[in-house]
């Protein structure tokens, strides 16, 4: 077992915001990352822990002034009653109302509550649009056909 701590900083920030901006489709943060820190000179040295994706995906998009994040999952849609006979998908839903579900203790914190906390993080952060849907349905999602779609209002 190692932490988890949550992301302080993404080192190459800079970098990808660079690519970003001249049109890169860029691949960041995969698995969450290598968690570093930084001795009394600046040197990068590499921790045992393991940083989650999602808290690091919403620290990089906030950093470079992402509006909108695909969030890919194994779901389709994110789910109230998860299991039971009153399951029910949720299409378009607000920040406060994703707020009170994840208060509420609608979404497990092993399955779909990082992707809810790191989504409301964002959009409290300045982001404008989350979508969390599966691979398969990634291009409808972004279209907003499908998928869990939360929006600030």
């Amino acid at each position: 077992m190692v932490p988890s701590p949550l992301p302080i900083r993404i080192v190459e920030a800079e970098i990808v915001k660079r690519l970003v901006d001249e049109g890169t489709i860029v691949i960041a943060l995969g698995g969450g990352g290598v968690p570093v820190s930084a001795d009394a000179d600046g040197h990068l040295l590499g921790v045992e822990a393991v940083v989650d994706k999602d808290p690091a995906s919403i620290l990089l998009a906030a950093t470079i002034g992402i509006e909108r994040i695909l969030d890919l999952t194994s779901a389709d849609h994110v789910k109230l009653h998860f299991g039971s006979p009153a399951e029910q998908n949720l299409g378009r839903i607000t920040l406060a109302e994703a707020t009170t579900y994840l208060t509420a203790g609608h979404f497990e914190p092993g399955s779909m509550g990082p992707k809810v906390q790191a989504a409301i993080q964002f959009l409290e952060q300045g982001g404008q649009h989350v979508v969390i849907t599966s691979p398969e349905h990634a291009i409808d999602g972004f279209a907003g056909r499908i998928g869990t779609q939360i929006r600030l209002a």
